[in-house]
């Protein structure tokens, strides 16, 4: 369209910024109502429908407007999907997490699908067909939720006027939320800056895409065979480990990305950094955040968890790699790792106490 990359990055911040509110209003009237499956094929129609405006070139404030309303109604799709499932996937009450990797591992496919697909496609074709595609992409996600089984969690008189804050006050989910923030803020370093640092470093925009391909790929494995591995530690353990392997990743990434055999293996650790550890903050937020909170839960996952994190690792790493080179934006992330590694340890700590015998 002609824009400059300042005005690029200021309607690409659009969607940070809706992540901020969208998400928890929504996560609120999904908990209200209880209509969580109702409300996603609202937010995907609406998405939808302004998606047409893509169409027409009125200027960019006429495509700032039309991404708005598209990722108000986008942004908070995710914490009411992952609401419903949890639902869906409890068992007996509890969340299995066995049932649920099984589901989830199919956004992981459809995202690898979807970039491969439309990548090939532009790269034969040109840009001019991205509001096809847009458009076919939600009406493809329209379809899905109005396919989804219609179920209602009961709403009670007395259970209406179920309160967040007292759990919000309970240290361990002050430090789970601390260590959520951390720890997605060093992956901004991955999702914004990765390509733009490895095309520096003289790999070819196929390897790029391969390396990104084996990243989602070990990443559908964990989710399908999580059940095998969760069981040999504790979730918060799981917190910390994956609170570790970032900091590894970061480094590798940072120090190493110039030899082959060690971005291959920075990339493997997507496993654990994003697969391992979105399961086990979803299992943790189901316990923390039960029934009627559900939905205020997985909403405060992603306005604390990606909404703050993508605003602030954004400018940040911009900062950063305009003064100090890209590697810098994968130090800073490492040492994000290893604070979110702290706060683990501290959620692990609450949780476990250790316990003193007099002799």
């Amino acid at each position: 369209m002609g824009l400059d990359i300042f005005t690029i990055s200021l309607l690409i911040s659009v969607q940070a910024a809706t992540r901020l509110f969208a998400p928890y209003a929504w996560g609120a009237l999904s908990d209200h109502t209880g209509e969580r499956v109702k409300l996603l094929r609202f937010g995907a129609t609406v998405a939808l429908l302004a998606s047409v405006g893509l169409w027409f070139n009125l200027g960019v404030g006429w495509l700032a407007a039309v991404l708005l309303v598209m990722f108000i109604h986008t942004s908070a799709m995710m914490s009411m999907s992952e609401a419903a499932m949890a639902h869906l996937v409890s068992s007996g009450g509890a969340f299995d997490i066995r049932r649920y990797g099984r589901v989830r591992l199919w956004g992981s496919m459809g995202f690898l699908v979807t970039v491969l697909a439309a990548g090939a496609w532009f790269e034969q074709f040109g840009m001019a067909h991205f509001p096809a595609w847009t458009a076919f992409t939600l009406a493809a996600v329209v379809i899905s939720t109005w396919l989804l089984p219609d179920l209602k969690e009961e709403v009670h008189a007395h259970a209406i006027k179920v309160a967040v804050w007292p759990v919000l006050r309970q240290r361990p989910v002050q430090w789970l939320f601390a260590s959520m923030f951390f720890h997605v803020l060093a992956h901004m370093g991955i999702y914004v800056f990765l390509s733009l640092y490895l095309d520096a470093l003289g790999y070819s925009k196929t390897m790029i895409g391969l390396l990104w391909a084996l990243s989602v790929l070990v990443e559908v494995g964990w989710f399908f065979t999580q059940s095998r591995w969760l069981a040999l530690l504790s979730l918060t353990g799981w917190l910390m480990l994956c609170g570790g392997a970032t900091a590894l990743r970061m480094g590798l990434t940072a120090t190493g990305a110039s030899m082959l055999p060690l971005l291959l293996l920075a990339q493997m650790l997507h496993a654990l950094t994003f697969a391992a550890h979105h399961s086990v903050c979803i299992a943790l937020l189901s316990q923390h955040f039960p029934g009627r909170l559900r939905g205020r839960g997985q909403a405060l996952y992603t306005v604390i968890g990606y909404g703050f994190p993508g605003v602030l690792g954004s400018l940040a790493g911009g900062a950063l790699s305009a003064k100090y080179g890209l590697a810098s934006v994968f130090v800073a992330a490492s040492v994000s790792g290893l604070l979110a590694t702290a706060c683990a340890f501290n959620v692990w700590r609450l949780q476990h106490p250790i316990v003193l015998i007099k002799v």
